[in-house]
């Protein structure tokens, strides 16, 4: 137990060490000493499930290379004490092993040292010490490692299921926000595209849409791959499959007008890891519809100046990754869903 930090904070500023009166995420480094506060939780760390922005950018800067991936990887967490990309801003999270519970936290939701977790806060707030990486695993941006993480009274965190794969959950809870929102925002009749549809948190999205669309409501998927439009139609729960890059907002446009008989989208769920994709998703809504931007990819700066440009009322929603009940909702939907289950296991397992 640490005798550095006498007043820690519930939202880890005492680990900021530049800049200072900065909270943890927005900080370029922090303290990543392993010697916890009482208000913190140790834990032994298994894999990183690096957020797919951030995984794709260092995947394209290292040529698809493990090794230059992995040191990479290395060197972020060196410099900064946590895994932010300092490109794209983001970072993901964790699956690991409780070593160690701060006395002020003892008895919190009975967690014991010993129980398997997956944290459901980004690893770009997240101290981290990486001891040694034991893989990369390219295909689901996941990494396997030896180190140790720390979180914070305020972290969240989900005990892992027994009744899924630990790499499947983990690739689930990482993007459990976009079913969770995806959820509130469609209602029965909606016409809802999914921009990426055919990844991760697309493939979620566009099955928790067809729950609440109906019958009556209309799903299209949104993809530049032939392979991605190809499973979106034979998976069954969109409607249509528009093989799209949506960083062509005309073309983007063009597509969703054809396929809604000009209607356009009422919801657009934005789920890709690439930049420029703003602007397709603002001219694929209706006037008056909704916008949400899980993607992390996002410049909410671009998204807003650039509604404001074609004159586009619509309102365009930050993607929180957080919603009350989103990793249970996440993992009821492989519980729910054979199919879906048997697609993420293929994938993530």
């Amino acid at each position: 137990m640490s005798r550095r930090y006498e007043n820690p904070s519930p939202f880890g500023t005492h680990r900021v060490l530049e800049p200072p009166g900065v909270l943890p995420q927005p900080a370029w480094k922090l303290d990543n000493a392993m010697a916890i506060a009482a208000n913190e939780i140790l834990i032994d760390v298994e894999t990183l499930n690096i957020d797919s922005a951030s995984f794709t950018q260092i995947k394209e800067q290292a040529g698809a290379d493990a090794d230059r991936i992995a040191a990479e990887v290395l060197r972020i967490v060196g410099e900064r004490g946590k895994m932010h990309n300092p490109v794209t801003g983001s970072g993901g999270m964790l699956i690991g092993t409780v070593r160690e519970i701060g006395p002020a936290l003892a008895g919190r939701d009975a967690l014991a040292v010993g129980d398997r977790i997956a944290t459901l806060v980004s690893l770009s707030l997240t101290p981290l010490r990486i001891d040694r990486i034991e893989a990369v695993h390219i295909g689901r941006d996941q990494i396997e490692i030896a180190g140790q993480a720390v979180l914070f009274a305020s972290g969240l965190y989900a005990r892992l299921p027994d009744d899924i794969p630990r790499t499947t959950a983990l690739a689930i809870l990482d993007v459990a926000g976009a079913p969770a929102q995806t959820a509130r925002l469609v209602r029965t009749g909606d016409t809802v595209v999914v921009i990426g549809g055919g990844g991760k948190s697309g493939t979620l999205c566009c099955y928790q849409a067809r729950q609440c669309a109906g019958a009556r409501g209309t799903v299209i998927g949104v993809s530049p791959f032939a392979a991605d439009c190809e499973r979106m139609r034979e998976l069954g729960w969109v409607d249509q499959a528009l093989q799209v890059d949506a960083r062509d907002a005309v073309a983007l446009m063009n597509a969703v007008a054809a396929a809604t008989g000009g209607r356009m989208a009422d919801v657009t769920i934005n789920c890709v890891n690439i930049q420029h994709t703003e602007m397709g998703s603002i001219l694929a809504t209706r006037e008056g519809g909704r916008i949400y931007f899980f993607s992390m990819a996002t410049s909410f700066t671009a998204a807003a100046l650039g509604a404001e440009g074609v004159g586009k009322d619509v309102e365009m929603i930050v993607g929180n990754g957080y919603a009350r009940g989103h990793a249970e909702l996440a993992l009821d939907l492989l519980r729910r869903s054979p199919r879906l289950r048997r697609l993420f296991e293929e994938l993530y397992t």
